[in-house]
């Protein structure tokens, strides 16, 4: 689950640094798949709320689908439908596999997180009040810290990659 930010400057600091650190997060991986004997895809993941019924997750899917080929009228009807129906979280996924070692998957987002806020806990153990953002990303300007951002990214994908099984 993402972290909630109450704050809007952090919620601004964050928007300009999630697709970046993503984009960098990306590039470390492929450049890590090349290096080793592991091999990686991607896959969308939807994380539904609790308790929501395959039933429940079958009709959204459906209605969403929908969309794409309705008029105005049924995209408006579409949408009242979907406003009280639970709404699922999308996660990209890596999934890393070699063979005889089981798969490992890893929440491409979490890293993300890892990234863009300061001391982020993955296990979800972080209190909300205490996520804060890494500024060091950002420069005295308000802009991205590239070389930063590429370090830090390099590191934690780098540290992935040297705590998966030994093969």
């Amino acid at each position: 689950m993402p972290p909630k930010i109450t704050d809007p400057v952090a919620w601004q600091q964050a928007e300009l640094l999630m697709q970046p650190a993503f984009i960098r997060v990306i590039d470390h991986i492929g450049k890590q798949l090349e290096a080793s004997n592991w091999r990686g895809t991607y896959k969308d993941v939807m994380i539904w709320p609790e308790g929501t019924t395959e039933d429940v997750k079958g009709t959204v899917t459906q209605l969403v689908h929908g969309l794409d080929t309705a008029s105005p009228d049924q995209v408006t009807e579409i949408e009242q439908r979907l406003i009280h129906l639970p709404t699922p979280q999308p996660e990209y996924h890596l999934c890393l596999h070699h063979q005889g070692v089981p798969e490992v998957e890893v929440n491409l987002w979490e890293l993300c997180y890892q990234i863009c806020f300061c001391n982020y806990d993955p296990s979800g153990t972080t209190p909300t009040n205490s996520i804060k953002i890494d500024t060091s990303l950002i420069d005295e300007t308000g802009d991205i810290d590239w070389q930063q951002l590429d370090i830090k990214a390099g590191e934690l994908v780098e540290q992935l990659f040297a705590n998966l099984p030994d093969v």
